[in-house]
């Protein structure tokens, strides 16, 4: 049973094109910055600076005597 396990995950490197390999390699950065993301998300020492910028969808950052468009009022 674990041979056929084996034989099924069995990877030829020689056949991988470019392409293969730089799917492989992108998807290796990509999980390794995700997993330094949630670690930074995660973590209790930075609550405090996250939790700041929690609503700034909601803050009004137009300029003065400006509108949202750039044109005077």
């Amino acid at each position: 049973m674990i041979e056929s396990v084996k034989e099924y995950f069995h990877t030829d490197w020689a056949a991988m094109t470019d392409t293969d390999w730089f799917g492989l390699v992108a998807v290796i950065i990509l999980s390794v910055l995700m997993l330094i993301l949630y670690i930074y998300v995660f973590n209790p020492k930075n609550k405090d600076k996250l939790e700041s910028h929690r609503d700034f969808v909601l803050k009004d950052n137009s300029t003065v005597g400006e509108d949202n468009h750039g044109r005077k009022k």
